[in-house]
């Protein structure tokens, strides 16, 4: 497959330390991609939550129902669709209970103003509280330049990781990796990544963040 490609699939599924039984959520599901790979990676004994923000159920791509639609396939019954804002804490069901947080190029997006206003360190703290401790919060997202912070979000869709790490560090979190395997060297990071001359080339980052163990 061509996502398989740009992706490196198992390569991250390792990075991000799934493994069979586990409680992952995917946060902001897309198209499924993630989700789909996860579940079967977990197994019948483990579970995949399809996290579709609040914020973004109006689009008219309906998210909410695409991820709600993975658990109607075949192989996929252990996907549950979820949605709630960003800056929900987790109740009892789900405090201290989830193994893997991911993010797939959309980090980024949460400091948008589609996103109303969404507090972006809430949200770092929310995923902090859902994991257990040990637990992993996996970001994986398009770089813009060293020293641009959160400059270009919006415009280019792109976010320095220097500017990641500081927000999920401040929820707790230790930075436990680095994946270069996304990495594109001659990656113009001014250029938007619609723009035609790198789309689906975009120098992308991925960070492994650990939630100490007490």
């Amino acid at each position: 497959m061509q996502q398989d490609e740009v992706r490196h699939p198992a390569e991250l599924v390792a990075f991000a330390r799934v493994k069979a039984g586990d409680v992952v959520v995917d946060v902001w599901p897309g198209g499924g991609y993630w989700s789909r790979l996860f579940s079967t990676v977990v197994g019948p004994k483990g579970k995949v939550v399809a996290y579709v923000p609040a914020e973004i159920t109006g689009f008219k791509s309906d998210p909410l129902a695409l991820a709600k639609a993975i658990s109607t396939e075949a192989g996929h019954a252990n996907v549950e669709a979820s949605s709630y804002p960003l800056a929900e804490q987790p109740g009892a069901d789900m405090a201290k209970k989830v193994d893997v947080v991911w993010t797939f190029e959309n980090y980024h997006d949460l400091h948008d103003s589609f996103m109303k206003g969404a507090d972006v360190n809430a949200f770092n703290q929310a995923v902090f509280k859902r994991l257990k401790p040990g637990g992993y919060y996996i970001v994986a997202d398009h770089a813009a330049a060293a020293g641009t912070g959160l400059k270009n979000t919006e415009d280019l869709h792109r976010i320095d990781p220097a500017a990641v790490k500081a927000e999920v560090e401040k929820a707790g979190f230790v930075l436990d990796g680095e994946s270069t395997v996304l990495a594109v060297q001659g990656d113009d990071h001014q250029l938007k990544i619609f723009d035609p001359a790198i789309r689906g080339k975009t120098d992308r980052f991925v960070l492994r963040f650990k939630k100490p163990s007490p």
